[in-house]
């Protein structure tokens, strides 16, 4: 059984990827903001997740969460599951965290960074980025493109760490509204699939996921150029780097 962390289980395609993990029997370690939201995740602590507290829209925390899951020992998977759709924090959230948490925690076997499909509207632009949420800058869209920029890069810089990234598809969650059209259970099982499986398929590197297939991204994603330059940026902004 593998030892998986995931980020944004509070709700949404995060707290059901967890609760499938735990019934399969893996040792789940869960994530919420803040205090505040343990209440919604006592189910899963009923179940034997372990449940850790860090605000990722701030730096400090992020690095905090870090340490939090390094205390714990190393994991197996990592599933960058968080993000957030219309806010200042965008960038901070869907982009600097995951790179944060890539950096500081300790190196697992499999990484998985939640996309969209949306992230075909990204503009592979990193100039006037706020990254630290203080201002609006970047879009939604944007910050997708740069995260699956980001998961390409792992995969060609550690080349030993199954990295990927996934497109859940427009479902019924929170962020996605009611009316989503797409399948609830399919928009969390190839993070579950990528994070477990001993499929030869689900051991591979450098994709970009729907529904357990592996298609195009857009293709700045696969850029060297522009992977370099947002791994710098990204540096820069944090003082951290991809060791």
């Amino acid at each position: 059984m593998a030892r998986i962390f995931i980020t944004g289980s509070a709700d949404g395609l995060g707290k059901a990827a967890a609760r499938t993990l735990l019934s399969d029997g893996h040792e789940v370690i869960i994530h919420v903001r803040g205090e505040q939201r343990l209440a919604g995740v006592q189910d899963l602590v009923a179940q034997g997740a372990t449940a850790l507290v860090a605000d990722i829209a701030a730096l400090d925390q992020t690095r905090d969460l870090a340490r939090q899951v390094n205390t714990l020992g190393r994991m197996d998977a990592v599933i960058h599951n968080a993000g957030v759709y219309s806010s200042p924090s965008v960038l901070s959230v869907n982009v600097v965290a995951p790179y944060v948490l890539t950096a500081l925690i300790q190196r697992p076997q499999r990484l998985i960074y939640l996309s969209s499909g949306m992230h075909r509207g990204g503009k592979p632009d990193l100039d006037d980025m706020d990254w630290t949420g203080g201002r609006a800058t970047g879009s939604y869209s944007d910050s997708k493109l740069f995260v699956t920029t980001l998961a390409a890069a792992i995969a060609r810089r550690w080349p030993e760490v199954f990295s990927n990234s996934v497109d859940p598809g427009w479902v019924p969650t929170k962020m996605g509204g009611p009316n989503a059209p797409d399948d609830l259970r399919l928009g969390h099982l190839t993070q579950e699939w990528l994070a477990t499986s001993d499929a030869t398929e689900a051991c591979t590197t450098g994709g970009y996921w729907h529904h357990q297939r592996r298609v195009e991204p857009h293709a700045a994603v696969h850029d060297l150029e522009f992977q370099a330059q947002l791994l710098s940026e990204l540096a820069r902004a944090t003082g951290i780097s991809i060791p």
